[in-house]
């Protein structure tokens, strides 16, 4: 009588090496949850706006019985409804403990702030997922409590700044810089939306601008990745192939984005809204004044509760449970400090996917406006440049429905010698637009520092 043959064990891979795996036309994500890089095309996801969710699910079930151990559906999804979507069911994933398993931490990241501060590295909720499909993941640089009660804010601006972590792209390297549109022209617009905010029924719109950097030889998607993770291993950092036909060359898209959609676990549901910002500098007394009007503004308390409301009522629809705090945290961000919600609930045993979830939630008042459709309509009057896949969605969904889901923000699309990076800001009653503007530009620093183009726009 034979012996049964024995299970074939999984391969496991660093983060590190994963992310030095990359190559055009892969998927890469990772976040706090874990690492995914995907490669090769098993069948593509078919769906349209509004069923994705149910395509994905039958693309997930048709690879099951065509013998693919572990499916996932991976890829981005536009932030208009007829936008396009690269959705697939890869050939070949691997997969990888979060970024914090030692592998990834070749630059120093921002630490945790406040009552959970450590001496280096990142620790809190990092320390507690060892595996992919771990706690969803959350940002490294919580500051919610690093204003101290006797008004000390030095522990507030204690997480150091990463360094450039520039690797491979020459800082020296010639840019031509085309803004899409002109800086005067994008504040008209601000202006534009504050009087019909003021006229009518919309509440707040999320406008944006685009540049485009033109180098003198191709853009690497592979050094610009790194140099995004590397700055900011807690960041949602992802590299989608986005290519279409007619495209003259292979077009990816590569960021870094801070703000969790939505990710479920099992039947554990969470989202992130982020929404009011400041820049951040590096010099503590600076940062610190920043944290503190962040708190405290009445416009950017405002704009936040639009958007952790909307998240909170469609979430609501689904869930049996759902825990919204009363005040937002303040987190940062290399570049940035933003309020943010962290929003928690459960789902039922039948309940909706990860993707379906995002499908249902997309787009929030974060990147778009209230009420969502007069919004996008004057999204479409007012923004001269289609978004594309900017303020759209990318992450991935598995066959138990189980996924994360992250909005396409601090991201570029790059072609060739080509890389068009994004900004947005959200105006509501009172916005200046001179302030919005320079939101915009502060927001373009984590890719313009990715790129080795700081200074140039």
């Amino acid at each position: 009588m034979s012996s049964p043959a024995p299970a074939r064990p999984r391969p496991v891979h660093r983060a590190a090496d994963l992310l030095a795996a990359y190559l055009p036309g892969s998927f890469y994500y990772s976040s706090a949850r874990g690492v995914l890089l995907a490669d090769g095309v098993h069948s593509h996801v078919r769906g349209t706006t509004g069923n994705r969710a149910a395509a994905a699910a039958e693309a997930l079930e048709a690879a099951v019985l065509a013998g693919v151990a572990n499916p996932v559906v991976v890829g981005a999804i536009g932030f208009r409804p007829d936008s396009g979507s690269s959705l697939i069911v890869p050939a070949v994933v691997r997969r990888a403990e979060m970024p914090g398993d030692g592998g990834l931490r070749m630059g120093e990241s921002s630490r945790v702030v406040g009552d959970a501060a450590e001496s280096g590295g990142d620790a809190g909720e990092c320390s507690q997922a060892a595996e992919f499909g771990g706690n969803a993941g959350g940002r490294s640089q919580v500051a919610s409590s690093a204003v101290e009660p006797d008004g000390n804010q030095s522990a507030a601006v204690a997480g150091s700044r990463s360094g450039s972590g520039v690797d491979g792209i020459d800082a020296a390297t010639s840019w031509t810089v085309i803004p899409q549109p002109a800086p005067e022209v994008y504040a008209e617009s601000v202006r534009r939306a504050v009087n019909l905010i003021g006229d009518g029924e919309l509440r707040k719109v999320v406008l944006a601008r685009a540049l485009d950097l033109v180098g003198e030889q191709g853009v690497s998607v592979r050094k610009l990745l790194r140099n995004l993770v590397v700055a900011d291993p807690a960041a949602h950092a992802f590299a989608v192939d986005v290519s279409a036909p007619g495209d003259p060359a292979p077009r990816t898209l590569v960021g870094a984005s801070p703000e969790l959609l939505v990710s479920r676990k099992g039947n554990v549901v969470t989202a992130n809204p982020l929404a009011g910002s400041r820049r951040r500098t590096g010099d503590p007394a600076q940062d610190a004044q920043a944290i503190s009007e962040l708190r405290v503004s009445e416009k950017d308390l405002n704009e936040h509760a639009l958007v952790a409301a909307q998240v909170a009522e469609v979430l609501g629809r689904y869930c049996t449970e759902l825990d919204v705090p009363e005040e937002p945290e303040v987190i940062g961000t290399p570049t940035m400090w933003h309020l943010s919600t962290r929003i928690t609930g459960r789902v039922g045993a039948d309940g909706p996917s990860s993707l379906e979830l995002a499908e249902a939630l997309h787009p929030t008042p974060a990147v778009c406006g209230v009420p969502v459709g007069l919004a996008r309509d004057t999204i479409a009057r007012l923004e001269p440049e289609d978004r594309g896949y900017y303020a759209g969605l990318v992450g991935w969904t598995d066959l138990a429905g189980d996924g994360e889901w992250v909005v396409t923000i601090r991201c570029a699309e790059v072609s060739d010698k080509t890389a068009r990076l994004f900004a947005g800001a959200g105006v509501v009653a009172g916005s200046d637009p001179a302030a919005e503007l320079a939101e915009t530009s502060a927001k373009f620093g984590t890719l313009l520092r990715a790129l080795g183009a700081e200074g140039v726009a």
